[in-house]
């Protein structure tokens, strides 16, 4: 694995998985809870490391266990997790500290590695008391990160207003379908790690060029695009519920693309 160091110092793995379908009927991001999460188990077993969850997946407590319960040290583990935008969780600094401490709770453990605000929060008080709550957690120890996402450049500026820790990630987009070429720039001239949620999306005529272009490397398509983000300094949170595709999406280290190779896909 690969780490990138985040803007205080803490290293994320560029390569995470999401859990949004995770331990739930027909892989449904609406559907009923199963209470188990083979995906999870085996995802560990292939050596991901980095788990991107959400209070909003509904699943954080069944993430939580297959984490406890697995046999990877708590140390080598980096724990995602996002608060949602809504008013239960963001009215009151209580709300906020009170979605912080279940989230703790779920994942059975005295710190979470990264805490982002989900979407943007749109009344700047809100914004303000739930960044200055991220804050307090942040110095006590008990968040090693903190971040935000699905932040346009607006929402970054409102929160340069006030905030005294510059948030380290941005999860974002970021795929050939929606490049967010704009917003990954203004992140990396600011110093925040672009996040990339959905990094595979890609069209039909660009998954046929990107698949040429992985046949001089021996690799799928698919891991190409992966690979063309980490090298560009973007962190990929890929998911599959199919161990195969898991291991594959991990495969990313023993291969460089050529400029040339970089140039097409950009072009795409």
């Amino acid at each position: 694995m690969e780490y990138i160091t985040l803007n205080n110092g803490v290293k994320m793995p560029i390569v995470g998985t999401g859990t949004n379908t995770y331990g739930k009927v027909n892989n449904d991001y609406n559907g009923a809870l199963t209470n188990e999460i083979p995906e999870l188990e085996s995802a560990l077993e292939l050596g991901y490391r980095s788990i991107d969850a959400a209070i909003m997946y509904r699943n954080e407590h069944l993430v939580g266990r297959v984490l406890a319960e697995s046999t990877v040290p708590r140390e080598e583990l980096f724990i995602t997790t996002k608060v949602p935008a809504s008013e239960e969780y963001v009215s009151s600094k209580d709300a906020t500290r009170a979605a912080i401490d279940n989230s703790l709770k779920n994942f059975q453990t005295d710190y979470l590695d990264l805490f982002l605000i989900h979407f943007p929060i749109e009344n700047k008080e809100h914004l303000k008391n739930t960044w200055e709550v991220f804050e307090e957690y942040y110095e006590a120890g008990k968040l090693k990160a903190i971040g935000v996402s699905n932040f346009e450049k607006h929402h970054l500026d409102e929160l340069k207003e006030f905030a005294k820790v510059k948030p380290a990630v941005n999860q974002i987009q970021i795929n050939l379908k929606q490049p967010n070429k704009e917003l990954l720039a203004i992140c990396k001239e600011e110093g925040i790690t672009p996040v990339a949620w959905g990094p595979m999306k890609a069209e039909d005529h660009q998954k046929e060029v990107l698949n040429e272009i992985g046949k001089a490397y021996n690799k799928t398509g698919a891991q190409v695009l992966l690979r063309y983000q980490i090298e560009r300094g973007v962190v990929v949170i890929p998911k599959s519920h199919n161990p195969d595709n898991q291991r594959a999406n991990l495969d990313l280290f023993d291969f460089e693309l050529t400029t040339a190779d970089v140039e097409k896909i950009e072009n795409l």
